[in-house]
């Protein structure tokens, strides 16, 4: 039974990816305006979640679900631990905590993994696949506008088990569309992976009063004014 769940995951996930693409934080990102300490915030959330979501992926590795789309390749604890040397020090682990919606997350994360873990795929697609994807800009961004040189601070960003993205972004793909199950049970990943977009969205909107003390009020909103069509509504009107 294949189940075309990356086609699913896709359209059924365009909305919520534009949603996200119009977060005020990553606005301004996306033009340029990064404040370090927002951004080692930022990336230190997503220790949280890796952290939560990587665990409950290996522990379910063979899961007939989870088994098909399980790429320990993906992995990005390691890359995070890196960053959180660079912006916070050695002593890093004893200066960070997981902000409120970063915990919101999780908690989902663990929920699933006790409760229904084929569900966990809609959270592995949103993160890997927009850390594949978008996420190269970001990373770019990130090192032009804070001047990093090579991948310090953002080795979130560097896959460095998958030096051809593409190539592996279709693998992935093809392994969604083999995994085997039913269209209710694929509905429910899709409305996950919808959720996961939310928990970012948050995650990403609780940064927004740091970076507002960093580079004020009305640059901020110069710079969020507009709507962004979002790479998946752009891809529409072509």
């Amino acid at each position: 039974m294949s189940s075309n769940l990356a086609v699913k995951l896709r359209s059924g996930t365009q909305k919520a990816h534009t949603a996200a693409e119009n977060v005020g934080f990553m606005k301004c990102f996306l033009k340029g305006v990064v404040d370090r300490d927002c951004f080692a915030k930022f990336l230190s959330n997503l220790y949280f979640v890796y952290s939560e979501l990587e665990a409950a992926l290996a522990s379910h590795q063979n899961h007939p679900v989870i088994g098909g789309v399980y790429f320990p390749e993906l992995n990005r604890l390691a890359a995070l631990e890196k960053d959180m040397v660079f912006y916070y020090g050695n002593g890093w682990r004893s200066l960070i905590t997981p902000a409120n919606h970063a915990k919101i997350y999780i908690a989902r994360i663990q929920q699933l993994s006790a409760s229904e873990p084929a569900l966990l795929i809609g959270h592995a697609y949103t993160r890997y696949m927009g850390d594949l994807s978008g996420g190269q800009m970001l990373q770019k961004i990130a090192q032009s506008t804070l001047k990093l040189s090579g991948y310090e601070g953002t080795s979130f960003y560097n896959f460095e088990q998958i030096p051809d993205k593409k190539a592996f972004k279709d693998k992935y793909r093809d392994a969604l569309n083999g995994v085997s199950v039913d269209d209710a049970t694929a509905d429910r990943i899709v409305a996950e992976a919808n959720n996961a977009f939310s928990f970012n969205v948050q995650m990403a909107e609780e940064l927004e009063g740091s970076l507002i003390r960093a580079i004020g009020q009305v640059l901020f909103n110069n710079l969020t004014r507009s709507h962004n069509l979002g790479s998946t509504e752009a891809a529409a009107t072509n």
